[in-house]
């Protein structure tokens, strides 16, 4: 790939926050500083960073340019850091200008330790890191994919909500008084909770029965709420992923919970170069673990998107439950000596070059 250095004459770094943005415009060919600049994290705080931006790159040429100063430099290029959280707004003000951005990951806390750390020396890092990298990563998609990404948090919130209310319905059920607790005997949880929620306070009872109802009820009734809003969720969540990518919906073991997690993830076309970068995207890529004698064996990739891991985990649960190809494929292996959990890490890269292929190149796919 051509070297960022080689499009542009300026990279401009940009350290996000809540309320201001710190940004550094660096030089593409030596790495200096050309200038630093901090704005308030609002449009008129964005039109003000462009405006600082487009003055300096005046400045550096003395000839009256009335076209884009941008063009009269060789062009330019935006690293953010946060492109869809504190950086959400500043990346659609310079989208929608037509500027090339590019998504920056911020810095982990083990190297910002080794040495200082201000809003200025990120800026300055998120524009050196843009141009010492062979593969740019522009930012996420908005749209539909963002409203799947709004639409999973929530609904996982609320997932982990129910789960948690209705765990404590059960808890609370074991300590009930025998007469209260009696009510729910030899019934599972679904039915736990549809009873507790259908309990009335009577007169008479005392004060441990009182309570124990009151919040019996409430707490089962709560679970409820939150699994009703969650379906409702899901079922825009199938709507969107129908509407943008509904060949998914036909692959074994991908529901529009998993089909959304991919396409938040994957974005669009040409987001990601290659499978095997979808692959350390997933954190299934293989990472050699070589030592000593021993040069053939690979170790557990924790890294990446685990969300996306997730997702693929669960296609490969479902498929060594219900395809028969699948199936086969494992039995296959595991006469050849391989462990379960070495067959699943192979189903996993399978898939996830399988579905990258299928969503680069809108091919069906085979299952393996």
């Amino acid at each position: 790939m051509t070297s960022l250095s080689d499009l542009v004459e300026v990279v401009i770094g940009v350290d996000t926050h809540v309320d201001t943005h710190t940004a550094a415009i660096i030089d593409a060919g030596t790495g200096g500083v050309l200038g630093q600049v901090q704005v308030a994290a609002t449009p008129a705080g964005y039109a003000e960073l462009v405006e600082f931006v487009d003055t300096h790159l005046r400045g550096e040429d003395e000839a009256d340019i009335e076209t884009d100063p941008c063009a009269a430099t060789g062009g330019r290029a935006w690293a953010i850091e946060g492109t869809r959280s504190h950086g959400a707004g500043l990346t659609r003000h310079l989208q929608a200008r037509g500027e090339l951005v590019i998504e920056i990951d911020r810095p982990q806390r083990a190297k910002r330790r080794r040495g200082a750390k201000s809003d200025p020396i990120d800026a300055v890092r998120a524009a050196r890191e843009a141009l010492t990298r062979e593969h740019l990563a522009t930012p996420r998609s908005g749209g539909n994919r963002h409203a799947l990404a709004i639409l999973l948090s929530t609904r996982d919130s609320l997932v982990t909500e129910a789960g948690r209310a209705a765990r404590q319905v059960f808890h609370l059920i074991i300590t009930a008084p025998e007469p209260l607790r009696a009510k729910f005997a030899g019934k599972k949880l679904p039915a736990m909770i549809t009873t507790a929620a259908r309990l009335r306070t009577r007169p008479g009872q005392d004060i441990e029965t009182t309570t124990t109802i009151t919040i019996l009820r409430d707490l089962a009734r709560r679970a409820q709420d939150l699994t009703t809003q969650a379906a409702q969720y899901k079922k825009q969540i199938h709507h969107i992923v129908t509407s943008m990518r509904a060949d998914l919906l036909d692959q074994p073991g991908i529901g529009p919970i998993v089909a959304a997690r991919i396409l938040c993830a994957w974005s669009h076309p040409g987001r990601i170069h290659s499978e095997a970068a979808f692959a350390m995207l997933a954190g299934v890529a293989p990472i050699p673990a070589t030592s000593g004698r021993t040069t053939n064996r690979h170790r557990l990739n924790r890294h990446g998107d685990r969300q996306l891991n997730r997702a693929l985990h669960v296609i490969v649960l479902t498929r060594l439950r219900h395809d028969p190809h699948t199936r086969a494929y494992a039995q296959r292996r595991t006469t050849q000596g391989r462990t379960h959990r070495e067959i699943t890490r192979c189903l996993k890269r399978y898939i996830a070059r399988d579905i990258y292929r299928q969503l680069e190149h809108h091919n069906p796919t085979n299952t393996p």
